[in-house]
Protein backbone atom coordinates (compact mmCIF):
# COMPACT_ATOMS: atom_id res chain seq x y z
CA UNK A 1 0.00 0.00 0.00
CA UNK A 2 1.40 3.36 -1.02
CA UNK A 3 0.28 6.30 1.13
CA UNK A 4 1.44 9.89 0.70
CA UNK A 5 1.58 10.62 4.43
CA UNK A 6 2.60 14.26 4.19
CA UNK A 7 -0.17 15.04 1.72
CA UNK A 8 -2.76 13.25 3.87
CA UNK A 9 -1.69 15.14 6.99
CA UNK A 10 -1.94 18.53 5.26
CA UNK A 11 -5.73 18.13 5.29
CA UNK A 12 -5.60 18.31 9.11
CA UNK A 13 -3.36 21.41 9.35
CA UNK A 14 -5.95 23.97 10.45
CA UNK A 15 -7.73 21.63 12.85
CA UNK A 16 -4.39 20.57 14.34
CA UNK A 17 -3.47 24.21 15.00
CA UNK A 18 -6.84 24.98 16.58
CA UNK A 19 -6.57 22.05 18.98
CA UNK A 20 -2.99 23.01 19.79
CA UNK A 21 -4.05 26.57 20.61
CA UNK A 22 -6.65 25.23 23.01
CA UNK A 23 -4.20 22.89 24.71
CA UNK A 24 -1.41 25.49 24.98
CA UNK A 25 -3.86 27.96 26.55
CA UNK A 26 -4.04 25.73 29.63
CA UNK A 27 -1.46 26.77 32.24
CA UNK A 28 -0.33 23.27 33.11
CA UNK A 29 2.58 24.11 35.43
CA UNK A 30 3.09 21.98 38.55
CA UNK A 31 1.04 23.57 41.36
CA UNK A 32 0.79 21.38 44.43
CA UNK A 33 -1.21 24.08 46.23
CA UNK A 34 -4.21 23.11 44.06
CA UNK A 35 -3.53 19.37 44.17
CA UNK A 36 -6.41 17.09 45.16
CA UNK A 37 -7.79 13.66 44.42
CA UNK A 38 -7.79 13.24 40.65
CA UNK A 39 -5.41 16.19 40.26
CA UNK A 40 -2.22 15.17 42.08
CA UNK A 41 -0.08 17.85 40.40
CA UNK A 42 -2.54 20.74 40.43
CA UNK A 43 -5.59 22.01 38.66
CA UNK A 44 -3.93 23.24 35.45
CA UNK A 45 -2.25 19.92 34.69
CA UNK A 46 -5.49 18.05 35.42
CA UNK A 47 -7.30 20.32 32.94
CA UNK A 48 -4.74 19.55 30.22
CA UNK A 49 -5.10 15.80 30.76
CA UNK A 50 -8.89 16.06 30.74
CA UNK A 51 -8.73 18.07 27.51
CA UNK A 52 -6.75 15.41 25.67
CA UNK A 53 -8.89 12.53 26.90
CA UNK A 54 -12.09 14.32 25.88
CA UNK A 55 -10.54 14.96 22.47
CA UNK A 56 -9.95 11.22 22.22
CA UNK A 57 -13.51 10.39 23.23
CA UNK A 58 -14.89 12.68 20.50
CA UNK A 59 -12.89 10.78 17.89
CA UNK A 60 -14.18 7.43 19.10
CA UNK A 61 -10.99 6.22 20.78
CA UNK A 62 -10.96 4.26 24.03
CA UNK A 63 -9.72 6.49 26.86
CA UNK A 64 -8.62 5.95 30.44
CA UNK A 65 -7.69 8.38 33.20
CA UNK A 66 -5.36 6.85 35.80
CA UNK A 67 -6.50 9.01 38.75
CA UNK A 68 -5.01 12.16 37.25
CA UNK A 69 -1.45 10.83 37.26
CA UNK A 70 -1.59 9.95 33.56
CA UNK A 71 -4.02 8.77 30.95
CA UNK A 72 -4.16 7.16 27.56
CA UNK A 73 -6.04 7.03 24.28
CA UNK A 74 -6.17 3.62 22.61
CA UNK A 75 -6.95 2.35 19.12
CA UNK A 76 -6.68 -1.03 17.43
CA UNK A 77 -6.70 -4.66 18.51
CA UNK A 78 -4.15 -7.24 19.51
CA UNK A 79 -2.23 -8.51 22.52
CA UNK A 80 0.83 -6.35 21.99
CA UNK A 81 0.96 -2.57 22.45
CA UNK A 82 2.74 0.19 20.56
CA UNK A 83 3.16 3.17 22.85
CA UNK A 84 3.72 6.88 22.23
CA UNK A 85 4.50 8.59 25.51
CA UNK A 86 4.18 12.39 25.73
CA UNK A 87 3.68 14.83 28.60
CA UNK A 88 1.27 17.70 29.19
CA UNK A 89 3.00 19.52 32.07
CA UNK A 90 5.26 22.46 31.24
CA UNK A 91 8.00 24.39 33.04
CA UNK A 92 7.35 27.89 34.48
CA UNK A 93 7.44 30.66 31.90
CA UNK A 94 10.20 32.90 33.27
CA UNK A 95 10.53 36.53 32.21
CA UNK A 96 10.89 38.43 28.95
CA UNK A 97 8.31 36.88 26.63
CA UNK A 98 7.24 38.89 23.58
CA UNK A 99 3.65 37.68 24.00
CA UNK A 100 1.65 35.96 26.73
CA UNK A 101 3.05 32.39 26.90
CA UNK A 102 -0.45 30.98 27.54
CA UNK A 103 -2.13 32.95 24.77
CA UNK A 104 -0.72 31.17 21.70
CA UNK A 105 0.19 33.21 18.64
CA UNK A 106 1.31 32.30 15.14
CA UNK A 107 3.84 34.78 13.74
CA UNK A 108 5.84 34.32 10.54
CA UNK A 109 4.95 30.64 10.36
CA UNK A 110 5.97 29.96 13.95
CA UNK A 111 3.64 28.89 16.76
CA UNK A 112 4.57 30.65 20.04
CA UNK A 113 3.47 29.30 23.43
CA UNK A 114 4.92 27.67 26.53
CA UNK A 115 5.00 23.95 25.91
CA UNK A 116 4.49 23.99 22.14
CA UNK A 117 7.87 22.31 21.66
CA UNK A 118 8.03 20.56 25.03
CA UNK A 119 5.71 18.66 24.78
CA UNK A 120 2.21 19.77 23.80
CA UNK A 121 2.96 20.27 20.11
CA UNK A 122 4.24 16.70 19.77
CA UNK A 123 1.28 15.40 21.81
CA UNK A 124 -1.19 17.00 19.41
CA UNK A 125 0.86 15.85 16.40
CA UNK A 126 0.77 12.25 17.68
CA UNK A 127 -2.97 12.54 18.28
CA UNK A 128 -3.65 13.63 14.70
CA UNK A 129 -1.31 10.90 13.48
CA UNK A 130 -3.47 8.29 15.20
CA UNK A 131 -6.60 10.00 13.90
CA UNK A 132 -5.27 9.75 10.35
CA UNK A 133 -4.46 6.04 10.73
CA UNK A 134 -7.97 5.42 12.08
CA UNK A 135 -9.72 7.40 9.33
CA UNK A 136 -7.70 5.64 6.62
CA UNK A 137 -9.13 2.38 7.98
CA UNK A 138 -5.72 0.74 8.14
CA UNK A 139 -5.56 -2.75 9.62
CA UNK A 140 -3.42 -3.06 12.75
CA UNK A 141 -2.28 -6.20 14.58
CA UNK A 142 -1.18 -4.31 17.68
CA UNK A 143 -3.02 -1.84 19.86
CA UNK A 144 -1.72 1.74 19.83
CA UNK A 145 -1.70 3.81 22.98
CA UNK A 146 -1.04 7.53 23.21
CA UNK A 147 0.02 7.90 26.84
CA UNK A 148 -0.09 11.35 28.43
CA UNK A 149 2.16 12.01 31.39
CA UNK A 150 1.75 14.92 33.80
CA UNK A 151 4.95 15.17 35.90
CA UNK A 152 7.78 14.88 33.38
CA UNK A 153 9.22 18.30 34.24
CA UNK A 154 9.46 17.40 37.91
CA UNK A 155 9.81 13.96 39.53
CA UNK A 156 8.22 11.51 37.06
CA UNK A 157 5.72 10.37 39.69
CA UNK A 158 3.21 10.07 36.85
CA UNK A 159 4.89 7.30 34.85
CA UNK A 160 5.81 5.41 38.01
CA UNK A 161 2.15 5.41 39.06
CA UNK A 162 0.92 4.62 35.55
CA UNK A 163 3.18 1.65 34.85
CA UNK A 164 2.43 0.15 38.24
CA UNK A 165 -1.17 -0.17 36.97
CA UNK A 166 -0.87 -0.50 33.19
CA UNK A 167 1.30 -2.77 31.00
CA UNK A 168 4.57 -1.59 29.52
CA UNK A 169 4.27 -1.21 25.71
CA UNK A 170 6.12 -3.79 23.66
CA UNK A 171 7.54 -1.05 21.41
CA UNK A 172 7.43 2.66 22.18
CA UNK A 173 8.82 6.09 21.44
CA UNK A 174 8.50 9.55 22.90
CA UNK A 175 8.30 12.65 20.65
CA UNK A 176 10.18 14.91 23.05
CA UNK A 177 13.51 15.94 21.52
CA UNK A 178 14.98 15.52 18.04
CA UNK A 179 14.78 13.63 14.78
CA UNK A 180 15.93 11.27 13.46
CA UNK A 181 16.18 8.84 16.43
CA UNK A 182 17.74 9.20 19.86
CA UNK A 183 18.69 5.76 21.15
CA UNK A 184 20.92 6.76 24.10
CA UNK A 185 20.47 9.20 27.00
CA UNK A 186 22.67 10.14 29.92
CA UNK A 187 21.80 9.17 33.47
CA UNK A 188 20.04 11.95 35.39
CA UNK A 189 20.84 12.86 38.98
CA UNK A 190 19.12 15.76 40.77
CA UNK A 191 20.70 16.60 44.11
CA UNK A 192 19.24 18.95 46.71
CA UNK A 193 21.86 20.45 49.03
CA UNK A 194 20.79 22.08 52.29
CA UNK A 195 22.37 23.58 55.39
CA UNK A 196 22.07 26.24 58.06
CA UNK A 197 22.98 29.92 57.61
CA UNK A 198 23.43 31.46 61.03
CA UNK A 199 23.25 35.22 61.41
CA UNK A 200 26.65 36.72 62.17
CA UNK A 201 26.89 37.86 65.79
CA UNK A 202 28.86 40.94 64.77
CA UNK A 203 29.77 42.59 61.49
CA UNK A 204 33.27 43.77 60.71
CA UNK A 205 33.76 47.28 59.44
CA UNK A 206 33.03 47.59 55.73
CA UNK A 207 31.19 44.26 55.54
CA UNK A 208 27.79 43.72 54.00
CA UNK A 209 25.44 41.02 55.20
CA UNK A 210 24.12 38.69 52.54
CA UNK A 211 20.54 38.75 53.81
CA UNK A 212 19.03 36.87 50.86
CA UNK A 213 20.09 35.22 47.59
CA UNK A 214 17.52 33.82 45.15
CA UNK A 215 17.90 32.39 41.66
CA UNK A 216 16.24 29.72 39.53
CA UNK A 217 12.98 27.80 39.59
CA UNK A 218 13.85 24.27 38.48
CA UNK A 219 17.09 22.24 38.60
CA UNK A 220 16.75 21.42 34.90
CA UNK A 221 16.66 25.08 33.81
CA UNK A 222 19.57 27.52 33.61
CA UNK A 223 18.49 30.42 35.89
CA UNK A 224 17.79 33.60 33.92
CA UNK A 225 17.22 35.81 36.97
CA UNK A 226 18.97 36.32 40.30
CA UNK A 227 18.12 38.69 43.15
CA UNK A 228 20.14 39.55 46.25
CA UNK A 229 19.45 41.64 49.35
CA UNK A 230 22.46 43.22 51.07
CA UNK A 231 22.30 44.92 54.47
CA UNK A 232 24.93 47.02 56.20
CA UNK A 233 26.25 50.46 57.06
CA UNK A 234 28.85 50.73 54.33
CA UNK A 235 29.15 53.33 51.58
CA UNK A 236 26.11 52.61 49.39
CA UNK A 237 27.22 55.04 46.68
CA UNK A 238 30.60 53.34 46.33
CA UNK A 239 28.96 49.91 46.27
CA UNK A 240 26.52 50.95 43.54
CA UNK A 241 29.39 52.27 41.44
CA UNK A 242 31.20 48.95 41.85
CA UNK A 243 28.09 47.08 40.75
CA UNK A 244 27.59 49.31 37.72
CA UNK A 245 31.22 48.85 36.66
CA UNK A 246 30.83 45.08 36.89
CA UNK A 247 27.67 45.07 34.77
CA UNK A 248 29.24 47.25 32.08
CA UNK A 249 32.52 45.35 32.03
CA UNK A 250 30.84 41.95 31.71
CA UNK A 251 27.97 43.17 29.52
CA UNK A 252 25.34 41.80 31.86
CA UNK A 253 21.88 43.28 32.38
CA UNK A 254 20.99 44.18 35.94
CA UNK A 255 20.56 46.98 38.44
CA UNK A 256 20.93 48.00 42.08
CA UNK A 257 18.02 49.53 43.99
CA UNK A 258 18.55 51.33 47.28
CA UNK A 259 16.00 51.24 50.13
CA UNK A 260 16.06 52.61 53.68
CA UNK A 261 17.80 49.65 55.28
CA UNK A 262 19.07 47.51 52.41
CA UNK A 263 20.25 47.32 48.82
CA UNK A 264 18.59 45.06 46.26
CA UNK A 265 20.67 43.67 43.39
CA UNK A 266 19.08 42.09 40.34
CA UNK A 267 20.86 40.33 37.49
CA UNK A 268 19.57 38.77 34.28
CA UNK A 269 20.96 35.72 32.51
CA UNK A 270 19.81 33.63 29.56
CA UNK A 271 17.66 30.57 30.24
CA UNK A 272 18.46 27.26 28.59
CA UNK A 273 17.72 23.59 29.10
CA UNK A 274 19.72 22.13 31.97
CA UNK A 275 21.15 19.41 29.73
CA UNK A 276 23.28 22.07 28.04
CA UNK A 277 24.24 24.42 30.87
CA UNK A 278 27.11 25.95 28.91
CA UNK A 279 24.66 27.21 26.28
CA UNK A 280 22.81 29.52 28.68
CA UNK A 281 23.98 32.36 30.92
CA UNK A 282 23.50 31.37 34.56
CA UNK A 283 22.35 34.47 36.46
CA UNK A 284 23.32 32.91 39.81
CA UNK A 285 26.90 32.39 38.64
CA UNK A 286 27.07 35.98 37.34
CA UNK A 287 25.78 37.29 40.66
CA UNK A 288 28.34 35.23 42.56
CA UNK A 289 31.15 36.70 40.45
CA UNK A 290 30.00 40.18 41.40
CA UNK A 291 29.64 39.36 45.10
CA UNK A 292 33.13 37.85 45.19
CA UNK A 293 34.41 41.40 44.93
CA UNK A 294 32.31 42.66 47.87
CA UNK A 295 33.14 42.18 51.54
CA UNK A 296 30.44 39.91 52.90
CA UNK A 297 29.68 38.44 56.33
CA UNK A 298 31.24 35.05 57.08
CA UNK A 299 28.27 32.83 56.21
CA UNK A 300 27.27 34.87 53.19
CA UNK A 301 30.82 34.70 51.88
CA UNK A 302 30.84 30.93 52.39
CA UNK A 303 27.71 30.53 50.26
CA UNK A 304 29.10 32.67 47.45
CA UNK A 305 32.42 30.81 47.67
CA UNK A 306 30.54 27.53 47.20
CA UNK A 307 29.13 28.79 43.90
CA UNK A 308 32.50 30.15 42.79
CA UNK A 309 34.66 27.24 43.95
CA UNK A 310 32.49 24.32 42.81
CA UNK A 311 30.09 25.46 40.08
CA UNK A 312 30.87 28.67 38.19
CA UNK A 313 32.57 28.10 34.84
CA UNK A 314 32.60 24.34 35.47
CA UNK A 315 29.76 22.97 33.36
CA UNK A 316 31.30 19.51 33.03
CA UNK A 317 31.96 18.72 36.69
CA UNK A 318 35.67 19.58 36.83
CA UNK A 319 35.51 21.58 40.07
CA UNK A 320 33.34 18.96 41.76
CA UNK A 321 35.78 16.26 40.75
CA UNK A 322 33.19 14.26 38.79
CA UNK A 323 34.20 15.03 35.17
CA UNK A 324 33.86 11.96 32.93
CA UNK A 325 32.67 10.89 29.49
CA UNK A 326 32.05 7.86 27.29
CA UNK A 327 31.66 7.15 23.58
CA UNK A 328 27.90 6.60 23.75
CA UNK A 329 26.69 9.92 25.20
CA UNK A 330 29.75 12.13 25.75
CA UNK A 331 30.58 14.31 28.75
CA UNK A 332 28.94 14.62 32.14
CA UNK A 333 27.24 18.01 32.70
CA UNK A 334 26.33 19.96 35.85
CA UNK A 335 23.65 22.65 36.03
CA UNK A 336 23.19 24.76 39.15
CA UNK A 337 19.47 25.35 38.73
CA UNK A 338 18.07 26.60 42.06
CA UNK A 339 19.71 28.78 44.72
CA UNK A 340 18.16 29.98 47.99
CA UNK A 341 19.96 31.63 50.90
CA UNK A 342 18.47 33.52 53.83
CA UNK A 343 20.59 34.72 56.71
CA UNK A 344 19.51 33.16 59.97
CA UNK A 345 17.41 30.50 58.25
CA UNK A 346 19.25 28.36 55.76
CA UNK A 347 21.05 27.75 52.49
CA UNK A 348 19.88 25.61 49.59
CA UNK A 349 21.18 24.54 46.16
CA UNK A 350 19.68 22.18 43.57
CA UNK A 351 21.99 20.54 41.03
CA UNK A 352 21.04 18.78 37.82
CA UNK A 353 23.77 16.28 36.86
CA UNK A 354 23.69 14.24 33.64
CA UNK A 355 26.26 11.48 33.49
CA UNK A 356 27.47 8.94 30.90
CA UNK A 357 26.01 5.45 30.49
CA UNK A 358 29.26 4.09 31.93
CA UNK A 359 29.06 6.36 35.01
CA UNK A 360 28.23 5.29 38.55
CA UNK A 361 25.57 7.32 40.36
CA UNK A 362 26.72 6.41 43.87
CA UNK A 363 30.29 7.51 43.32
CA UNK A 364 29.11 10.81 41.82
CA UNK A 365 26.79 11.45 44.74
CA UNK A 366 29.46 10.60 47.30
CA UNK A 367 31.99 12.87 45.62
CA UNK A 368 29.55 15.80 45.58
CA UNK A 369 28.71 15.22 49.25
CA UNK A 370 32.40 15.34 50.15
CA UNK A 371 32.99 18.52 48.14
CA UNK A 372 30.07 20.54 49.58
CA UNK A 373 30.55 19.49 53.21
CA UNK A 374 33.14 22.21 54.02
CA UNK A 375 30.58 24.80 52.90
CA UNK A 376 28.02 23.68 55.47
CA UNK A 377 25.85 21.73 53.05
CA UNK A 378 24.75 18.13 52.83
CA UNK A 379 22.65 16.17 50.36
CA UNK A 380 19.07 16.10 51.61
CA UNK A 381 17.21 14.77 48.57
CA UNK A 382 18.14 12.63 45.57
CA UNK A 383 16.14 12.10 42.39
CA UNK A 384 17.80 9.58 40.08
CA UNK A 385 16.90 8.25 36.65
CA UNK A 386 19.29 5.73 35.06
CA UNK A 387 20.51 6.26 31.53
CA UNK A 388 18.87 4.65 28.51
CA UNK A 389 20.39 2.72 25.61
CA UNK A 390 18.71 0.80 22.77
CA UNK A 391 21.05 -0.86 20.30
CA UNK A 392 21.07 0.66 16.79
CA UNK A 393 20.00 -2.61 15.12
CA UNK A 394 16.90 -3.07 17.30
CA UNK A 395 13.68 -3.47 15.23
CA UNK A 396 12.20 -0.36 16.88
CA UNK A 397 15.15 1.76 15.79
CA UNK A 398 15.31 0.27 12.30
CA UNK A 399 11.58 0.79 11.68
CA UNK A 400 11.68 4.46 12.72
CA UNK A 401 14.86 4.95 10.72
CA UNK A 402 13.18 3.61 7.58
CA UNK A 403 10.12 5.84 8.11
CA UNK A 404 12.28 8.94 8.56
CA UNK A 405 14.43 8.22 5.51
CA UNK A 406 11.44 7.41 3.31
CA UNK A 407 9.59 10.64 4.10
CA UNK A 408 12.52 13.07 4.34
CA UNK A 409 15.03 11.60 1.92
CA UNK A 410 17.73 12.14 4.55
CA UNK A 411 19.84 9.70 6.55
CA UNK A 412 18.23 8.63 9.81
CA UNK A 413 21.22 7.58 11.90
CA UNK A 414 20.46 7.22 15.64
CA UNK A 415 22.39 9.39 18.09
CA UNK A 416 22.64 10.25 21.81
CA UNK A 417 21.70 13.27 23.96
CA UNK A 418 22.19 14.62 27.46
CA UNK A 419 18.50 15.35 27.90
CA UNK A 420 16.24 13.20 30.02
CA UNK A 421 13.13 12.08 28.18
CA UNK A 422 10.43 9.54 28.86
CA UNK A 423 12.33 7.11 26.61
CA UNK A 424 14.14 5.89 29.72
CA UNK A 425 10.78 5.04 31.33
CA UNK A 426 10.06 2.65 28.45
CA UNK A 427 11.43 -0.85 27.80
CA UNK A 428 12.44 -0.46 25.04
CA UNK A 429 12.01 3.20 24.22
CA UNK A 430 13.63 5.80 21.99
CA UNK A 431 13.03 9.43 21.03
CA UNK A 432 11.52 10.28 17.64
CA UNK A 433 11.33 14.05 17.03
CA UNK A 434 9.79 16.58 16.96
CA UNK A 435 12.74 18.86 16.08
CA UNK A 436 14.37 18.43 12.70
CA UNK A 437 18.17 18.65 12.35
CA UNK A 438 19.45 22.22 12.46
CA UNK A 439 16.23 23.71 13.80
CA UNK A 440 16.42 25.77 17.01
CA UNK A 441 15.96 24.20 20.44
CA UNK A 442 13.57 26.49 22.36
CA UNK A 443 12.35 24.21 25.16
CA UNK A 444 12.47 25.84 28.61
CA UNK A 445 13.28 29.23 27.06
CA UNK A 446 11.34 32.46 26.65
CA UNK A 447 9.43 32.79 23.36
CA UNK A 448 9.30 29.01 22.96
CA UNK A 449 8.08 28.17 19.47
CA UNK A 450 7.76 25.51 16.79
CA UNK A 451 7.66 26.04 13.06
CA UNK A 452 4.14 25.17 11.92
CA UNK A 453 5.33 23.27 8.85
CA UNK A 454 7.55 21.15 11.08
CA UNK A 455 4.63 20.20 13.28
CA UNK A 456 2.68 18.97 10.28
CA UNK A 457 5.72 17.09 8.93
CA UNK A 458 6.25 15.48 12.35
CA UNK A 459 2.60 14.40 12.52
CA UNK A 460 2.96 12.69 9.13
CA UNK A 461 6.06 10.86 10.34
CA UNK A 462 4.23 9.74 13.48
CA UNK A 463 1.30 8.46 11.42
CA UNK A 464 3.51 6.23 9.29
CA UNK A 465 5.49 5.14 12.34
CA UNK A 466 2.28 4.08 14.09
CA UNK A 467 1.23 2.07 11.06
CA UNK A 468 4.60 0.40 10.49
CA UNK A 469 5.03 -0.54 14.15
CA UNK A 470 1.46 -1.77 14.64
CA UNK A 471 0.49 -3.35 11.31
Amino acid sequence: MSIHWQQKMEAYREELLERLKELCSIESVLDESTAKTGAPFGQGIAEALDYMLKLGEKEGFLTKNIEGYAGHIEYGEGEEIVGILTHLDVVPTGEGWTSNPFEPEIRDGKFYARGVQDDKGPAIAAFFALKLVKELGLSLNRRVRLIFGTDEESQWRDVKYYFEREPMPDLAFTPDADFPIINAEKGLLDLTLSGSAETASAMNEGEWKLARFEAGQRPNMVPDFAAVRLEGDGDVFELKEQIQDFLLTHRIRGYAEEADDHLMLVMEGVAHHGSEPDQGVNAAYCMARLLRGIQLDKNGNRYISLIHDLLDDSYFGEKLGIAQEDEQVGRLTVNGGVFRYESGKGQHVELNIRYPISGDMESIRNQVAEKVHPYGLEITHVDHKPGNYVRPDHPLVKTLQNVYEEQTGEKGEPFSIGGATYARALRPGVVFGPLFPGHPEKAHQKDEFMVVDDLVKAAALYAQAIYELAK
